[in-house]
């Protein structure tokens, strides 16, 4: 862990959740303080949620969304635009998750644009990268998440309205899990990307590690170098898992 950057622990509950699923967004917010005192603590619930889990989290926590539009506004139907997750309270957005890669096809191009929608918008862009099990097979990690980066990241970024996310494809929710050095390696190569690709900035930006995190393992994960912090899927959808991972920055 690194004692320069401050860490950010973000659940992103994916497509889950209801009204009643506000009591967890609650008990995590009230345990956050002491339990995740060392660490910036985010919620990314459905959209559905959002307005109503700010209430919830009563400024404990921050709140942010899945996803957004590259417009502000138009003819979209379905589309969610960052002022829109702005206005209904959210603070954070995740850009080029590897599930809206792969199932909406969406393109470096198009993250970039996303995440350039967030910034106008006055958003925290999570802008995320990855292999497959594939391209890792084929020794082709680096160069997937280099030009993942190269191709995403959007114009005017600094280390305040960026987040990086590390998120091994073949990681998530299938219960594997990189081992410490390879996360170690692949955190130092975006490390080195940022620093040359941000001057002045990228040396602070907040880089996450996510792919199957749990409670067993979070402590392990968190202690690598270069790793700011945990992307969680399923694990934030109950306080009990969530901050058993967040308690790490207890």
């Amino acid at each position: 862990m690194s004692n320069a950057i401050r860490p950010l622990a973000a659940g992103n509950w994916k497509m889950n959740g209801v009204t009643a699923s506000l009591a967890e967004i609650k008990a995590i917010a009230e345990a956050a303080a002491t339990e995740a005192g060392g660490a910036d603590v985010l919620i990314c619930p459905p959209a559905t949620l959002i307005s109503a889990a700010r209430a919830a989290a009563g400024g404990k926590i921050a709140i942010g969304g899945q996803d957004c539009h590259a417009k502000p506004s138009g003819a979209h139907t379905g589309d969610i635009s960052a002022e829109q997750l702005k206005d209904a309270g959210a603070s954070h957005v995740i850009v080029g998750h590897s599930e809206r890669r792969a199932d909406h096809g969406e393109s470096d191009e198009a993250v970039r644009a996303k995440a350039e929608a967030a910034l106008r918008a006055g958003l925290t862009a999570i802008v995320c990268v990855g292999e497959t099990h594939l391209q890792r097979e084929a020794g082709q990690t680096l160069t997937v998440v280099g030009r993942q980066l190269s191709g995403s990241l959007p114009h005017g970024a600094t280390a305040q309205n960026l987040v990086v996310a590390y998120e091994p494809v073949w990681a998530i929710g299938t219960g594997l899990t990189p081992t410490p050095a390879d996360v170690a390696e692949v955190h130092g190569f975006i490390r080195h990307e940022l620093v040359d690709l941000m001057p002045g900035e990228g040396a602070k930006v907040r880089i996450l590690y996510g792919g199957s995190v749990k409670p067993s393992n979070a402590a392990e994960l968190m202690a690598v170098g270069n790793v700011n912090g945990a992307l969680v899927g399923g694990a934030s959808l109950t306080a009990k898992d969530f901050m058993g991972i967040a308690s790490v920055y207890k």
